[in-house]
């Protein structure tokens, strides 16, 4: 109960400092510093809200244990206080301060030639499937097929108020295990895709200085409309201090690819500051549930036993027909939960 104090007097005092700080006119002259303060603060309102009510019931059932006259009380406050505290932990926890953004999404064929390229599109369509479920709007940034019918790479953007908190948690290397239609022995293969999620950044958040970039136009090839093969309409974007190369060209407009190029550069560069922003901070928390990194093996998609498992849960459901149809929201809601507990161990 101590602990619980001393944490909810520091969330006080910040949110205290917060307001003080949001008060001072001279901070409206940095759009990105009030900018941050406003997100803060609403960060910080129901945790405070939270620490009042358990206070006012700790207070009342203090009162009602040194009152006869209300000691018929007593049971009902306990169970409030009980209640109150619950709540209060929950809301001590950090939220991620990228939960809320919009996302943008790449999945890409990992090992295994072309079945590894049929199960990347599948992965694609299953994610995209899901944010429909939720209500989100996708939106496709750009896509390359290989020969086969499969997806070498496909890149789109999941619009819609807390994207990133849903869809972090298919970051990661999606492992497959089924008989390919090409294979005559019946043998079953493996194979992977691999998934970054990354939030999609504003320009407020991440400047990027036109003389850092390299900016290469040529021509668009594969399938396409007209403009194919006849106009410099596709964009490369090097980000020369960071070597991050984006290239986009399924529009026509060169200016649009440019557009569509910047947004995935913007969110590649904010994902990298956030994970060194992380490593420093809180390596050991990264570690608890998963990371993201496309490198971690996440999820085994067994077809011949019907067979889905996370491996950062050891959670394990019989019915790949609805998870591919983009049922996968037991297991953000089992990830989430298990984050949440790991995070409140190491508040409290």
């Amino acid at each position: 109960m101590a602990s619980l104090e001393q944490l909810a007097d520091e969330l006080e005092r910040s949110y205290a400092e917060l307001q003080e700080r949001m008060a001072d006119p001279s901070v409206y002259a940095d759009r990105r510093e009030a900018a941050e303060l406003g997100r803060r603060l609403k960060e910080l309102e129901p945790a405070v809200r939270a620490a009042r009510d358990w206070r006012q019931a700790s207070a009342d059932l203090a009162e009602a244990k040194e009152d006869p006259e209300l000691a018929s009380m007593a049971s009902e406050l306990e169970d409030d206080v009980a209640r109150l505290e619950d709540e209060l932990r929950h809301a001590l926890v950090e939220r991620d301060p990228a939960d809320g953004k919009d996302v943008i999404v790449e999945v890409r064929q990992g090992v295994g030639g072309d079945e590894a390229a049929l199960w990347a599109g599948e992965v694609a369509r299953m994610l995209q499937r899901y944010a429909e479920r939720r209500g989100f709007r996708t939106e496709t940034l750009s896509g390359s097929e290989n020969e086969g019918g499969g997806v070498k790479e496909a890149v789109f953007a999941v619009k819609g108020d807390g994207a990133f908190s849903v869809f972090k948690w298919e970051g990661g290397t999606h492992r497959v295990q089924r008989v390919p239609a090409t294979e005559s022995q019946g043998r079953i293969h493996t194979s992977t895709a691999t998934v970054a999620v990354m939030p999609e950044a504003e320009d407020v958040e991440i400047q990027v200085e036109d003389k850092d970039l390299k900016i290469d136009v040529y021509r668009s090839t594969g399938p396409g409309g007209q403009s194919v093969n006849t106009t410099d309409s596709a964009v490369r974007i090097t980000h020369l201090p960071t070597g991050i190369v984006v290239s986009m060209q399924d529009e026509k407009s060169q200016l649009q690819n440019k557009q569509k190029a910047m947004r995935v550069l913007r969110a590649r560069l904010y994902e990298a500051e956030r994970e060194r922003q992380q490593a420093e901070v809180a390596a050991a928390r990264r570690s608890q549930v998963g990371t993201g990194e496309r490198a971690e093996k996440i999820r085994t998609y067994n077809f011949p036993e019907n067979r889905l498992t996370d491996h950062r849960v050891k959670h394990t459901v019989h019915r790949l027909d609805q998870i591919l149809d983009g049922d996968l929201e037991e297991f953000t809601e089992t990830l989430q939960a298990e984050d949440r507990r790991r995070a409140l161990e190491a508040a409290v």
